[in-house]
């Protein structure tokens, strides 16, 4: 914990030692030909995927009274954790095939800091464990028992996050206790959230309960580093949603981030993204991916597998849920 506050002291320094021969080399009058004298850059912007709208407009709260694209979406997140209506997130959501309801969350902010639980279970709020474990331990994941434990002790309450209305999907799905993935299921379902606050600074967060029915102890892409979620401060971030093995086997959101490094928009980073996928499942059809992304001046785009898939985006422009193309087109 001591190195990472002095590495955070000797960036704050650094800046500061920078900023005065940056502002400078701004003033030159001697600017290459064909270089626009300014950047359009859309700031502050708040992006999730499907149309969480409530969850946009709280991010959107934060950034607008500025505050910092970190709390920004570990707030907006909490939104559907705590909507017992959303049957894929946090609270309500479906359980395991053995009538668990275990929560997979992680969170990573503009430095590179990230925090993560992976089967969390009677915690209401993962994504906020997820950052305790960011800023008070020096891990990144906790898991099981040990992920609740650690809750319990930052002050967290036990909560049954069984709902009267799953709890009854449960009953009716083990008469058959058939597994099978639904394409766009209730057309939403993990939410990934991205934002860039007034300083330009880059964080994202994403929680979800996983694919219903799963297998006890399954963990998808949702809380894993770099899989359904990663940030770079200097390029962008990227998040997704869908079926998590196929996103981790091709590490998808850190992917996106390296391929907008190479100079690739956020929109044909996201296609080429899934384009990867689909070239390892060459004919299937039956798997849902969304991905997710944005870049350093604030432009955003997403691309999925199959129609269905959206993304809400809350900036000064508007508040928008954005249809996005997929690979299949029907």
């Amino acid at each position: 914990m001591q190195r990472r506050k002095f590495l955070k002291k000797s960036g704050l320094t650094t800046a500061g030692l920078m900023s005065a021969p940056v502002l400078a080399s701004c003033k030159t009058e001697n600017k290459p030909e064909n270089t626009p004298a300014t950047i359009s850059v859309t700031k502050p912007i708040a992006i999730c995927t499907w149309n969480f709208v409530n969850a946009t407009a709280k991010a959107w709260e934060v950034l607008e009274n500025d505050g910092n694209a970190l709390d920004a979406v570990e707030q907006g997140v909490m939104v559907e954790e705590a909507d017992v209506n959303n049957e894929t997130v946090g609270k309500g959501g479906r359980p395991d095939r053995d009538g668990n309801v275990t929560l997979d969350a992680c969170i990573m902010d503009k430095d590179g800091n990230c925090g993560s639980v992976v089967y969390i279970q009677n915690i209401e709020h993962p994504v906020s464990v997820a950052r305790k474990v960011m800023e008070e331990t020096p891990h990144i994941i906790l898991a099981g028992k040990g992920a609740e434990q650690f809750a319990y002790e930052q002050g967290f309450k036990k909560e049954d996050l069984l709902t009267e209305s799953t709890r009854k999907q449960y009953e009716e799905w083990k008469k058959t206790s058939k597994y099978e993935t639904t394409i766009n299921i209730e057309n939403h379902d993990t939410i990934g959230m991205l934002a860039i606050d007034k300083n330009g600074d880059i964080a994202g967060a994403c929680t979800t309960s996983g694919m219903a029915y799963k297998v006890a102890g399954r963990v998808g892409d949702s809380p894993i580093i770099g899989a359904g979620l990663y940030v770079d401060n200097e390029v962008g971030g990227a998040t997704a949603t869908g079926v998590g093995e196929e996103v981790i086997r091709t590490v998808g959101s850190f992917l996106i981030v390296e391929l907008m490094r190479q100079g690739k928009s956020p929109q044909e980073a996201c296609e080429e993204g899934v384009k990867r996928i689909m070239k390892k499942n060459e004919g299937r059809k039956d798997f849902q991916i969304g991905f997710l992304a944005v870049n350093k001046k604030g432009e955003t785009g997403g691309y999925c597998v199959h129609p269905g898939f959206t993304y809400r985006e809350y900036s000064e422009n508007g508040h928008e849920n954005r249809q996005v193309q997929s690979f299949y087109t029907g």
